[in-house]
């Protein structure tokens, strides 16, 4: 880089500092911003968390470069993270002109930021063009630099996806999630697996995110060991997710499951669908389980194995976010507030709802003494403003969102 005067390469790496300082804010909007331009990956939790990986990889990355406050070119090195991006794509058959898109929204998100921030660093002057011209130049030279990389990684994986096995195995199962006819027959030689028998459809997922697809393999292999399936028919569906599918001839148990899950690793999750027969089964049981996983992808909580079958009202009733909060915020009022207290109010008062209105089994089921629960549940009766047995469901549905989705649905 040449021009750049020490007193602008000095401000671009104050403007780069104040800019890290809401790192989180940034990767939000850019996030935003690209399920703005293509609202399907929003709806894909593995795609968009390692579209959201990659985003922040990359701010990280340049605005670190510019607070080192060096002249001259710096090589440009590609994260990690975009180019599992890539790859993801070029798995799931998404076109490429997609991900070009998405840097430019995601660098149009930054450029803002930076330019907001440098107008309140430097007052209007020559001063202030010097740097937004150099610090343009860095950011352009970056972008293009690592898209081109990025590109070039996403039609390497293209082609050796659709060079082999898994090309066959991704585009049999495509067809399927996509109620295409397709000869039943015909698909269970391509896949090898057996598309007649019932089918409980998994989603595996990695928190934090991270490369994990050994670990995910394997946490399906045990899984369809412990209900007698005789191997999953796996898919990956991003650097840190995995579809699969358990055959059987009856329903699955789901003790047996949560029992085996223990001994994969820690950090993986598991959605799981309702057991369905056929093809159509195998579709909707993997339908289920997405939902589930979407539902539960941003918030660390929660049990490690997630049971359709205990949270298909919850998925229902949150698939608009913004209505579901509010909802919450005006069922619970002051209950919903995101505090200790309020919590431990929330958790006895879903619970002896649940157990109808039964302290003593609700002082069972928490560790605690009835006296506890009845104190308790005069608390929130008192916060509520009613008894709760007035606004009995909506109460009841509120509670159970709060307590599956955590602070997200809070005040």
């Amino acid at each position: 880089m040449t021009g750049e005067s020490p007193e602008v390469i000095d401000l671009m790496g104050a403007v780069a500092e104040a800019m890290l300082a809401e790192l989180d804010q940034l990767v939000e909007a850019m996030d935003a911003a690209v399920v703005d331009l293509t609202p399907a990956l929003g709806t894909d939790a593995a795609i968009a968390a390692d579209m959201s990986a990659s985003n922040r990889a990359n701010a990280l990355r340049l605005l670190t470069t510019l607070t080192r406050r060096e002249g001259g070119t710096a090589p440009i090195d590609v994260p990690p993270e975009a180019l599992d991006i890539a790859r993801t794509v070029a798995r799931r058959g998404i076109e490429f002109d997609v991900i070009f898109q998405a840097y430019r929204r995601g660098q149009n998100v930054a450029w803002q930021r930076y330019m907001k921030l440098a107008a309140a660093l430097v007052p209007a002057s020559p001063l202030l063009m010097d740097l937004l011209n150099a610090s343009s130049q860095r950011v352009f030279e970056y972008v293009d630099h690592v898209v081109a990389c990025v590109l070039a990684e996403a039609q390497r994986e293209r082609e050796q996806v659709l060079g082999g096995a898994l090309a066959r195995r991704t585009e049999t199962v495509r067809l399927i999630l996509d109620g295409a006819p397709i000869d039943g027959s015909r698909a269970s030689e391509r896949l090898g697996y057996d598309l007649s028998r019932r089918h409980t459809a998994l989603v595996l997922w990695s928190q934090p995110v991270g490369e994990a697809q050994g670990a995910l393999e394997s946490a399906a292999t045990i899984l369809a060991r412990a209900v007698g399936a005789r191997g999953p028919l796996t898919l990956p569906a991003g650097t840190s997710a995995l579809w699969a599918w358990l055959g059987t001839e009856s329903d699955v148990s789901y003790e047996a499951m949560r029992n085996a899950l223990a001994h994969a690793q820690s950090h993986i999750r598991v959605a799981v669908g309702p057991t369905r027969p056929g093809i159509t089964g195998f579709r909707r049981s993997h339908a289920a389980a997405v939902s589930i996983q979407r539902l539960l992808a941003g918030h660390p909580g929660g049990a490690r194995l997630a049971l359709y079958r205990d949270l298909e009202v919850t998925a229902l009733t949150a698939q608009d976010p913004d209505r579901a909060t509010e909802f919450v915020t005006s069922t619970l009022g002051t209950l919903a507030a995101d505090t200790p207290a309020a919590a431990r109010l929330r958790e006895t008062l879903r619970i002896y709802l649940e157990e109808a209105d039964n302290a003593p089994r609700t002082a069972v089921r928490l560790h605690t003494h009835r006296n506890t629960v009845l104190q308790r549940v005069a608390r929130a009766t008192e916060l509520l403003g009613h008894h709760p047995g007035e606004h009995r469901l909506a109460l009841m549905l509120a509670l159970e969102l709060t307590h599956q989705l955590g602070p997200r649905m809070l005040q």
